[in-house]
């Protein structure tokens, strides 16, 4: 009788990048992966030691997807406005796995590679070095944060969507004066989270950048 395919380590994760478009993280598990591929759990766990080790491997792909033939250019701003632009493009065709990177991070070469990027662009920022690397984790958290919630939207039904959208214009345009003043005062020029996340996500991004550039203006040439 013939024996089981054996799977190499990149059809694996092809497929449980599949998986997880349809399943997400939450319910994604090594036995569902398995019994895709038509075989058993022990096989997949000799490629990786864990569900939350796959998760990683699944997530890097993208990033080194991401940084594929980039190239940087412009200044430190620029750098890594287009880099964070790349990522939030690569995540956008696969926004399930946007909540894995969040949740799981990585450390494989396209983290590193991500990485790598963003330190150089903040070492040309006039940042003393000792304050990069706290300025690079909120960064990298600002993100990765964007990312994620840009995608949660862009995974709900057409559906859900005009579900949510009645349910905010209940919420906002129903919202009693007397008690929520604000709100009421506000309530025809209020957005819903899904409007211009686009221009949010580079707005949000630019803001922080020009933080960080006020704040190496003020430290002055390094010494």
């Amino acid at each position: 009788m013939a024996g089981r395919r054996r799977w190499s380590t990149e059809e694996i994760l092809d497929a449980a990048a599949e998986l997880l478009t349809t399943s997400g993280a939450e319910s994604f598990s090594v036995r569902k992966l398995a019994a895709a591929l038509g075989t058993d759990s022990s096989s997949l766990y000799r490629h990786f030691r864990s569900k939350t080790e796959l998760l990683r491997a699944v997530a890097d792909r993208i990033l080194l997807a991401a940084m594929e033939g980039h190239r940087p250019e412009g200044d430190w701003q620029q750098r890594i406005t287009a880099l964070a632009l790349r990522l939030r493009e690569a995540f956008g065709r696969q926004p399930q796995l946007a909540a894995v990177w969040g949740r799981y991070a990585s450390g494989g070469t396209g983290s590193r590679l991500v990485m790598e990027e963003v330190l150089q662009a903040l070492r040309a920022s006039g940042l003393a070095d000792e304050e990069i690397p706290g300025h690079y984790h909120r960064l990298a958290v600002l993100i990765a944060a964007l990312i994620a919630s840009e995608a949660g939207v862009t995974t709900v039904t057409a559906e859900e969507h005009e579900q949510g959208l009645e349910l905010f214009r209940v919420a906002v345009l129903g919202a009693a004066p007397e008690r929520f003043p604000a709100l009421a005062h506000f309530a025809r020029d209020v957005r819903p989270l899904g409007a211009d996340r686009r221009a949010a996500f580079e707005d949000i991004l630019a803001a922080h950048l020009a933080q960080l550039a006020r704040i190496a203006a003020a430290a002055g040439p390094p010494r």
